[in-house]
């Protein structure tokens, strides 16, 4: 009898091992894209679930299904001092990952030919496992999900996606004409490329499957990877949020948050986000996190990718929220800038922006969120000190006082008071957009 998940893996093995993904240049480096660095960096995960900053250095992170060994180096390059493994089933694939972070100068780093479900050969205990681009392709995500849990420390993270069944419904819809077609029987190929190119030219502009999932740019040579990554590909499979959920359970693993978890809030689909319909709004405080983001996917299927974060289940929350912090609590706290913030370019604007006294827009030097984030400059005096290294509330408070000692409208001493409000409201208001990082000191 046929092994069908052995065949599927024999099928995804040499579609990889003939074209390796991602196709990046050998020589592209991401150390000027800051939104990408700031996903792959541990302090914002970490951060993000122990609202503690983690020194990255001597951490032990996994790229499983590290292709072409691209997101290999932008962990590297995210994570100073960290030392990278990757696997992957594809040894053309691991061969070019070994070349790439050479080429950067990475050495802190081992390839393996293995596949996820074997990663007890490796005999390691990984800080933090990055798993994009693969779990959909798996039978069942969940038993992925177990052999990744066993090799994760016990107070590690996993980062993690499954393809959108509802986003990508025209995509499912073309990989199933083609494979109708014959296109999809062995590993496909130029040939194939070239039968799905012909067809989707041919129909007429207004055809659906063409409006939905074909662009003009897949006929050159530089982009026929689309058309195997999406027309042809082998394996793939969309989920939805319950489903989602309902694999960590089976792989007994909690939840942390959406990777993008600012673009999941579905209470921002409505004109009015705080006057919601009375039966809704009313049901609010009731419905768990997995009912919200399914409510998002079912009025907004945008997201590709449902893109995740989790550790081991039943792990306690180890922090105290803003809200219940005494005011002792916020004199004592810590703020630090959050690391792909910490550029000369960036000081040097801001001493620009501080010797011009005018508003400083941040968006360019590291971007979460859709709307334009300005400070200030008298803010922004408070945040150059954080480039040397994180400083106490009291001591960017008395920074903001000596550079406005007199209140502007009353020319009266400004008093600590009201300093320490600006500022916290500030600080509290970048924090919530991963600018700046507070810590609580015991």
């Amino acid at each position: 009898m046929t092994d069908i998940k052995s065949e599927l893996f024999d099928k995804i093995r040499q579609q990889f091992d003939s074209a390796p993904y991602p196709r990046v240049p050998l020589d592209k480096s991401p150390k000027d894209n800051p939104n990408e660095l700031y996903i792959h960096n541990l302090v914002t995960s970490f951060y993000l679930r122990d609202q503690k900053i983690v020194d990255t250095n001597g951490k032990l992170i996994l790229d499983a299904g590290c292709g072409s060994g691209y997101k290999s180096l932008v962990l590297a390059e995210a994570n100073p001092g960290a030392k990278i493994v990757g696997i992957d089933i594809s040894a053309e694939s691991v061969k070019l990952a070994e070349q790439r972070l050479k080429y950067h100068n990475f050495d802190n780093v081992e390839f393996h030919v293995l596949s996820v479900e074997d990663l007890s050969k490796l005999n390691y205990q990984f800080d933090y496992i990055n798993c994009d681009e693969l779990l959909y392709l798996f039978p069942d995500p969940a038993d992925a999900l177990k052999s990744m849990r066993s090799a994760l420390k016990p107070d590690g993270i996993i980062r993690s996606n499954l393809h959108s069944s509802l986003q990508r419904s025209s995509i499912y819809r073309a990989q199933q004409m083609f494979t109708m077609m014959g296109l999809m029987e062995d590993n496909p190929e130029e040939l194939e490329i070239e039968v799905v190119v012909e067809t989707m030219q041919a129909l007429k502009d207004d055809v659906m499957l063409k409006i939905q999932t074909w662009d003009s740019n897949y006929t050159s040579k530089d982009n026929k990877s689309e058309i195997l990554m999406n027309h042809l590909f082998q394996g793939d499979k969309g989920y939805t949020i319950p489903e989602m959920f309902a694999a960590l359970r089976l792989a007994n693993l909690d939840f942390i948050s959406m990777v993008n978890w600012r673009e999941w809030d579905f209470r921002d689909l409505f004109k009015e986000p705080n006057n919601l319909p009375v039966f809704l709004a009313m049901g609010l405080p009731d419905i768990s996190i997995e009912e919200r983001l399914r409510i998002y996917e079912l009025l907004q299927p945008v997201h590709r990718l449902l893109d995740f974060w989790c550790g081991h289940s039943q792990r306690p929350q180890s922090f105290l929220p803003f809200t219940e912090w005494s005011s002792l609590d916020w004199q004592n706290a810590i703020v630090h800038l959050h690391p792909q913030l910490k550029t000369a370019k960036l000081r040097e604007d801001l001493i620009s922006c501080i010797n011009e006294c005018r508003m400083f827009n941040l968006n360019p030097y590291l971007s979460t969120t859709k709307q334009t984030v300005s400070i200030d400059s008298s803010i922004a005096i408070c945040l150059l000190p954080l480039f040397h290294a994180p400083q106490s509330m009291m001591s960017l408070v008395e920074r903001w006082k000596l550079a406005r000692p007199l209140d502007p409208v009353t020319l009266q001493t400004t008093e600590v008071e009201k300093a320490f409000q600006l500022v916290q409201k500030t600080i509290v208001a970048l924090e919530n957009l991963d600018y700046v990082m507070i810590e609580r000191q015991a």
